[in-house]
This record gives structure tokens, C-alpha cells and sequence, in this order.
């Protein structure tokens, strides 16, 4: 008996006549829809809150996002009045395909933007490598990285002042080189060439004497001294001297060695640079006198 007294209202609140039948399901879909973004709301305020998003990014990100839900909510709102739940499970997948075909670009851009707070690929202050572009991260917007530029107006990597926008769309197609990723100290190395008369050990030693006096903070915080990797060239012994040096003053740093180096070669008479040079040497055959020239 209650059971069909249940049936009975039921057709007439839900069945195909009913008129309450489709204000019941805007009503519902409606209230799913706003309980869905607030919980997500919510969520991605805690999130970037927690990852120190900047405040101007953070409030166009959420501006966006409400307008997308108020969007959303309308166009399931329409649909829900006409009464077909099938419609409406045809439509929200409609409506998902065009948004994600229009709004591919900007989507992606966004996502990556989300990606960069979630796992720091990279930070401002930061000297990076995206698409062969070297430069120090300025600013992280929600659709692009601004840089400024390291080379690009001159040869070997100072500040150029030239700043490079990128899009934020690409930092899943490219491979990001982080200076600091780490730690804010890399490896770097000065090659020096020298004869092969030349005493190596005490070009090893001045080497290293002009890295480490040039380098002695990096040392004092890395504890990794500067060392040596020795191998033949055509022309002469090559010396690499490696060295923990700092992203942002390699370019100055690797100068002032070269300078030490330099001084400390022309000081000496042990220690010859050696360049490319062809020598003729002329013997006598066997038997025969030597010919002055």
C-alpha cells in the first residue's frame, strides 16, 4: 500500500506529464553543479595559497574559472528544462568537446601554469633553457614565462636586458634546462692548451691555485674543490680545470680564472701556451752532411 502510494506521487511529481518534472531536474542539476564548484573552489584556493601563487595570477585564474562554471551551469540548466536526462548526457559531451577544441591553446596554457606550481620546474630568479633560450625568469603569468635574456645580443651568457615571452602552451612539448634546479652551484670547466714541453705539474698547480682563490666561497659552501681532467690534442696537452661555480656569474667567473691563469703563464718560464703551428724538420740522409740553409 505504501509502496504504491510512493509510485503514485512519484509519476506525478516525476513522470513524463508532470510539470514539475523538469524544474525539478534545472533544481537539481543546479545544486550539483554549485556544490561541485564549491568543493573544487575551495580546494584550489588551499593549493595555491600552499604553493605561494602570486596574487594577481591567482585571482585571474579564479575569475576564469567561476566564469567557466557560470557558463557551464547555464548551458546544463537549459538542457535539464527540456526534460531529457539523454539529452542532457548529449549535451554535456558536446559542450566538453567544443570547450576542449576552442579553448585548446589557453587550456593548455593554464594547465601547464598549474603544472609549474605543482611540481617547480622552475622559479623567478631562476636561470633557465626553454627552446634553446637561455634567460633568468622574471615573472610567471597564467598564459606565459617572461625571461630575460642571457646572450642572444652577445656571445657567452650575460644579461642582455632583452626580454623573451614564452608561451606557456609549450613547456610540455620542450625540455626545461634549470641552472638551480638543485642547488644554485653547477659544474663548469676552463680548458687551457699547452706544449707539450711544458711542465705539467706546475701548470696543474697554477690551475688550480687560480680556481680556488677565485672560487673560495663556492668551495667554503660546497666543500668540492676544483680539479683537473688531463688529455692529448694535436697541438699540444689540454688541461680542463673544473670548478663548482654559480649559474648567474659563470660568465664573470670563468673570465677572472682565465685572467689568473693567463698572468701566472707569462710569469713562468715552465709553462708555454701552446696554438696550432706546423714545424719543418730537416735531417740529412744517411751518409750525407748537413746542408746550411
Amino acid at each position: 500500500m505504501l509502496a504504491t502510494a510512493f509510485d503514485e506521487i512519484w509519476n506525478k511529481i516525476m513522470g513524463p506529464e508532470s510539470s514539475y518534472r523538469t524544474i525539478i531536474m534545472a533544481g537539481a542539476t543546479l545544486l550539483g553543479l554549485v556544490v561541485v564548484y564549491m568543493v573544487l573552489t575551495k580546494l584550489i584556493k588551499s593549493y595555491l595559497r600552499h604553493r605561494g601563487a602570486k596574487e594577481e595570477n591567482a585571482r585571474r585564474f579564479l575569475f576564469g574559472w567561476r566564469l567557466v562554471w557560470m557558463v557551464i551551469a547555464t548551458i546544463f540548466i537549459l538542457v535539464s528544462l527540456s526534460g531529457s536526462i539523454a539529452a542532457l548526457g548529449i549535451s554535456a559531451a558536446f559542450l566538453g568537446m567544443i570547450l576542449g577544441w576552442s579553448l585548446q591553446s589557453p587550456v593548455t596554457g593554464i594547465a601547464a601554469w598549474l603544472m609549474i606550481l605543482l611540481k617547480r620546474p622552475f622559479k623567478i630568479g631562476d636561470r633557465i633553457i626553454i627552446a634553446g633560450i637561455i634567460g633568468d625568469v622574471v615573472d610567471i603569468t597564467l598564459t606565459h614565462v617572461v625571461l630575460n635574456q642571457v646572450g642572444g645580443t652577445v656571445a657567452g651568457e650575460e644579461k642582455s636586458g632583452r626580454g623573451v615571452i614564452v608561451p606557456n602552451a609549450i613547456l610540455f612539448q620542450q625540455i626545461i634546462h634549470n641552472y638551480s634546479f638543485e642547488s644554485k652551484y653547477l659544474l663548469d670547466e676552463v680548458p687551457v692548451l699547452i706544449t707539450y714541453e711544458s711542465d705539467l705539474p706546475e701548470a696543474d698547480r697554477i690551475c688550480i691555485n687560480a680556481a680556488q682563490e677565485v672560487t673560495g666561497n663556492i668551495i667554503n659552501a660546497t666543500g668540492q674543490k676544483p680539479f683537473t681532467r688531463v688529455e692529448l690534442a694535436d697541438s699540444g696537452i689540454r688541461i680542463r680545470l673544473r670548478y663548482q661555480t654559480m649559474g648567474t656569474e659563470r660568465q664573470r667567473i670563468s673570465s677572472d680564472i682565465v685572467r689568473l691563469v693567463v698572468e701566472r703563464f707569462n710569469a713562468t718560464e715552465r709553462v708555454e701556451f701552446a696554438y696550432p703551428h706546423t714545424e719543418v724538420l730537416y735531417r740529412p740522409k744517411k751518409g750525407e752532411e748537413r746542408k746550411p740553409l
